[in-house]
């Protein structure tokens, strides 16, 4: 019998990024422990009161799609659900919804209390067990040792974290809590590349003091759109957000300020994340604009905290009051916490296999903030991964990895695990090369079975995945055995190529002024097909030629990565190039396009841009 700290794997945090892989690996049958510094705190928002958006919704379905939890306690707190790019196509879509912080917190703690193979406990974690080359346990700040042969470590920024706010230093994870000193100094002594990096945070406001009368207001969707494909509906009550703006009189007090901020006086020396700047960078980066959005995000509908989305900073506590009271809105504000930047160390994510384990010691994973990343969904995708291969290391199986092909998941990680970061990395639709089938609507289509095969699907699930898999296969066949000639197809004023070929209600359906109403009309079989079946079906059959193309781009574009990129090549001349991409791509000067793939901060639609342009030139530059 195991004593009584003896798991089969232990998960450090609880985080996103915890709470997801403790979960994943408990559905694998794995007996598993959450340690964490204080259980009340499990599930807590850091930062932003916010889940999904662009490229992290997607994030999100796909953990659902695996069974993971983030969807779900977002669908159970959501109060502000807003579907992102909807003017846009199918594929780039973001499901976004704003929390109330303590009903996700409730939900997710609710959760795991009484999750199957899951022992939840209240210890800080000091150290490693190390045992023959290999992970045997943790010791906790209490000095028990508790053992298992796969440890999990998703500690966020609490690795030797240090808060900033002007010339304030505080050593600590997240305000209020200490930071994990012992536990960094172990990931150090085993000479693992490591580094130090920052995010920040706004100061939060007092709702009752901001003027919403003077702000323009932002309404939830009529019909929010769940993350979950488990979920019926949201029961949610939905609010509005305010947005206002900073102006030239907040730029001036930041600007005469800004040698005060910790991050441009030098204390701080790790990089922040390029694409969620401070109010400073902002203002010093782009001193061309004179005003800046911010988003006034309530947290909670029995809070009257507000997250001013967009004024992130770590100015000292009385210039923060000086520049917020210069906004609209916000002129007799309270300041309830002053904002603040934090540091914290994380380990080159290189030094990890593609499924998240430290390549120099058997049965250590790492997930989330640790390896670079930013962001809630970042976070509990990588914790899922690691999760379910601590499981499956402990029962002998594989490492399950996710390919570019078939997941955002995939691309996350073999982002992190080829390139590595040199700041923190966020998830973009852009970042996918195949992101047309990547869609967020069919995550369940593209990774339930698999999670399945893999054992991290639950039996629920999986049996309510099937039913819906069978219903859709079902419409797909029957649409495709329907079919018109174009000749009977403009009887019903459809405005098709008279060729003569006889075409089915799929091909049809892949029209843009064809609705599936319309295809009823002329084939009132599928009339039986539900209201759920008829929107993904639609969304397949729009996207079912492209994907085509996608493939067909992306496979000369594998034949053609031994390409030679000429030494000389102008690329203000390539087409397609964001600045950003240039810039990289003329101090590099890759000689290859594989050479260029493994920049950082490539994409692949700039490689697609790049390729074509090269093999346009090259007759031009024989024929010279």
């Amino acid at each position: 019998m195991p004593g009584a700290f003896d798991f089969d794997v232990i998960v450090v945090g609880g985080g996103h990024a915890g709470c997801e892989a403790a979960a994943a690996a408990a559905r694998t049958g794995a007996n598993t422990a959450l340690i964490t510094h204080k259980l009340s705190t499990i599930g807590e928002m850091s930062c932003n009161p916010a889940i999904g958006g662009l490229g992290k919704g997607h994030l999100v379905r796909e953990i659902d799609a695996l069974d993971g939890l983030m969807g779900r306690m977002a669908d159970q707190s959501g109060i502000q659900f807003r579907l992102l790019n909807r003017s846009k196509g199918p594929a780039v879509w973001g499901p976004r919804a704003q929390i109330d912080r303590k009903l996700y917190r409730e939900a997710m703690q609710s959760e795991l209390a009484d999750y199957g193979n899951l022992t939840l406990v209240e210890d800080g974690v000091e150290d490693l067990i190390v045992e023959g080359g290999k992970t045997g346990g943790v010791v906790g700040q209490t000095g028990k040792r508790y053992r298992a042969s796969a440890v999990v470590i998703t500690t966020g920024t609490f690795l030797k974290g240090v808060i900033h706010r002007g010339e304030e230093r505080i050593e600590a994870g997240r305000i209020g809590e200490k930071p994990a000193i012992g536990l960094s100094d172990r990931l150090y002594a085993m000479d693992l590349p490591m580094g130090r990096l920052k995010t920040g945070t706004p100061a939060r406001l007092d709702g009752k003091t901001i003027d919403w009368s003077q702000l323009e207001l932002q309404r939830a969707d009529d019909e929010p759109t769940p993350f979950s494909f488990a979920s019926q509906r949201i029961g949610v009550p939905q609010i509005s957000c305010g947005i206002t703006f900073t102006n030239p009189e907040t730029h001036k007090v930041i600007a005469d300020n800004i040698h005060r901020s910790a991050v441009y006086s030098g204390a701080i020396a790790g990089r922040g994340p390029r694409y969620c700047p401070s109010i400073e960078d902002k203002v010093h980066r782009f001193a061309n604009k004179d005003r800046h959005q911010v988003f006034l995000e309530p947290e909670g509908l029995d809070d009257d905290t507000v997250y001013p989305n967009g004024i992130s900073t770590s100015l000292p506590t009385e210039i923060q009051e000086a520049f917020i009271r210069t906004i609209v809105g916000l002129e007799n504000v309270r300041i309830i916490q002053p904002g603040y930047a934090i540091e914290y160390d994380y380990v080159d994510p290189r030094a990890l296999t593609p499924g998240l384990q430290v390549k120099s010691l058997p049965g250590l994973f790492l997930a989330g903030q640790i390896n670079g990343t930013t962001g809630y969904e970042e976070a509990g995708a990588q914790g899922l991964v690691a999760g379910l291969n601590a499981g499956r290391l402990v029962r002998g199986e594989p490492a399950a990895v996710f390919d570019r092909a078939e997941a955002y998941i995939g691309v996350l990680i073999d982002d992190l695990v080829t390139h590595g970061v040199s700041e923190p990395y966020r998830m973009f639709t852009s970042r996918a090369e195949y992101r047309l089938a990547l869609r967020a609507d069919n995550a369940d289509q593209r990774l339930t079975n698999k999670g399945i095969d893999l054992g991290v699907v639950g039996g629920a699930r999986a049996k309510m995945f099937h039913v819906k898999h069978q219903s859709l296969e079902s419409g797909r066949q029957l649409l495709k055995s329907l079919a018109l000639t174009p000749n009977e197809a403009s009887k019903y004023g459809w405005k098709v190529n008279q060729d003569g070929q006889r075409r089915s209600a799929w091909d049809y359906l892949a029209y843009p002024d064809i609705s599936f109403e319309q295809i009823i009309a002329a084939f009132p079989e599928a009339g039986g097909l539900t209201e759920g079946v008829r929107r993904q079906l639609a969304i397949e059959a729009t996207y079912a030629g492209y994907l085509e193309r996608q493939n067909a781009d992306v496979e000369q574009l594998r034949r053609d990565e031994n390409l030679q990129i000429p030494e000389d090549l102008n690329y203000s001349a390539v087409g397609g190039l964001s600045n950003e991409v240039r810039s990289k791509l003329e101090a590099v000067r890759p000689a290859t396009l594989g050479h260029a793939a493994r920049i950082e901060g490539v994409t692949p639609g700039a490689l697609v841009s790049l390729l074509a342009h090269v093999k346009r030139r090259q007759p031009e530059r024989a024929v010279g």
